[in-house]
């Protein structure tokens, strides 16, 4: 397989990883992770049992992924994201019984030092803000920011805003891509050149 491990990173056997993708300094990867095709794990990263990481990943430098977390493909996720997996630890029970699902679905971006509370979903193409903390589940295409994290628009799978409506319906063209969107009851989709919707 083309995969590269650097020599100080520590893959535990029976992990699973795709070709083309690259395991940095200091990194340690758990027997029962699965990783993608041509995904990027930065320095110190930890990738804990059970977790799945889809094709052509970013996880950037300083990242815990804690079993629970499920990451789909094309999602970046930025310098020192934080997940939990646990809604109230304490260090003296023990509730490795009770770790909360937490779903990362394809293209979405989480921003450098944002947390990410667990058992939610982010749908896909969500744009987390640097320094967001997510408590509740995201709509996709949706601009999050703050403390708590809160709805701020709409942004395009490109990655620009987009000139919608923070509620309610509306349509417009992504500046960069030409690529269309439709906001209707306060979901937004990306119809396409075309009309299509995806």
């Amino acid at each position: 397989m083309d995969i590269y491990i650097d020599k100080s990173a520590v893959v535990d056997e029976g992990a699973r990883i795709g070709d083309g993708t690259k395991i940095w300094h200091w990194s340690h990867v758990s027997s029962t992770a699965i990783i993608g095709k041509n995904c990027t794990i930065g320095q110190n990263v930890f990738i804990g049992n059970n977790v799945s990481i889809g094709d052509n990943c970013k996880i950037q430098n300083n990242i815990s992924i804690y079993e629970g977390v499920e990451i789909g493909n094309n999602v970046f996720c930025g310098p020192s994201v934080v997940f939990t997996n646990v809604k109230n630890p304490r260090s003296e029970i023990n509730r490795k019984k009770e770790f909360k699902k937490t779903i990362l679905e394809d293209g979405v971006t989480l921003g450098a030092n944002s947390t990410i509370i667990c058992g939610i979903k982010i749908n896909k193409y969500a744009f987390i803000a640097a320094g967001t903390v997510v408590t509740k589940n995201v709509n996709s295409y949706s601009l999050i920011i703050g403390v708590p994290g809160m709805h701020n628009g709409w942004i395009s799978k490109y990655g620009i805003k987009l000139n919608l409506p923070k509620k309610g319906n509306g349509q417009t063209t992504c500046e960069m891509s030409g690529d269309k969107y439709m906001l209707q009851n306060n979901q937004c989709v990306m119809i396409g050149k075309n009309g299509y919707s995806e």
